[in-house]
């Protein structure tokens, strides 16, 4: 058997997305031989293509890579509410998760909140009931808040994104991308006093560092003009019980946010 060489696997990926592109009228391989295949591959242009990531970026017509016909980050931004918002979640292709997931996973609470609370993604639950932070982890989710006056209802629960990875594995880079822009538009409509983004990823996803949230957390940062405070997330919580207090004590600093004392930023 003939040796797969990453440049045979670049040129058979641009040959997928650009047959989903161009709705299966591509380059017919059926009746050509190995070497006249790899000849057609390399005479098609390599640019309509984002390299490696499977998942094209943000076109004019709002299309991306092997999914048809894409939403638009401006769609996206110019709607109105969160029923019109919610309708484009719950359609998007934006990238690939959407073709395994049960249900999207919007969010949830109150639309005016003082308090947004972030996640990663969803897990299997969420995949689910289409709702975000159920199950063991929910349910100490909303112990915490209740910890500092903040009964479920009255905070908004969302992730950053809105469909579940494959066996929970951390979310790709170009998904971040993909999912952001839905993630924005939640926090202008809400206009929160503050952001709590639960774990790491989500942490490091909202503040573009790679630093380890031991040192992110314990004080104030900033995403799009709103403050964020990062802590461990819940899941994290239930498996390594020594992290409650830190965590409580990052949620005192939200509590004293809201009651005006700003000595953490």
């Amino acid at each position: 058997m003939s040796e797969v060489t990453p440049d045979i696997i670049e040129l058979a990926r641009r040959y997928l997305s650009q047959t989903f592109e161009m709705e299966g009228q591509g380059v017919a391989l059926e009746n050509l031989t190995r070497e006249a295949t790899l000849e057609a591959l390399r005479a098609m242009p390599a640019e309509s293509t984002d390299s490696g990531s499977g998942c094209q970026k943000s076109s004019s017509t709002g299309t991306r890579g092997g999914h048809s016909p894409g939403i638009s980050d401006v769609e996206i931004l110019e709607a109105k509410d969160f029923e019109v918002l919610s309708e484009l979640v719950a359609r998007c292709t934006r990238c690939s998760l959407h073709e395994e997931r049960n249900r999207s996973v919007f969010g949830e609470g109150a639309i005016d909140a003082r308090v947004v609370c972030v996640g990663e993604a969803p897990g299997a639950k969420e995949d689910e009931t289409g709702r975000p932070f159920v199950g063991r982890a929910g349910q100490l989710l909303d112990r915490l808040l209740l910890s500092i006056g903040l009964p479920r209802e009255t905070v908004y629960i969302c992730n950053v994104l809105k469909s579940r990875p494959p066996r929970n594995r951390d979310p790709l880079p170009e998904e971040v991308e993909a999912c952001s822009p839905y993630l924005i538009r939640q926090l202008d409509i809400i206009q929160p006093e503050v952001i709590l983004a639960f774990g790491a990823f989500a942490t490091r996803t909202l503040l573009q560092t790679k630093l380890a949230l031991g040192r992110l957390r314990g004080r104030v940062h900033e995403y799009g003009g709103y403050p964020v405070v990062a802590t461990y997330h819940p899941a994290a919580l239930l498996r390594n019980p020594a992290w409650v207090r830190p965590t409580w004590e990052d949620l005192q600093i939200v509590r004293s946010m809201l009651d005006g004392d700003r000595a953490h930023a």
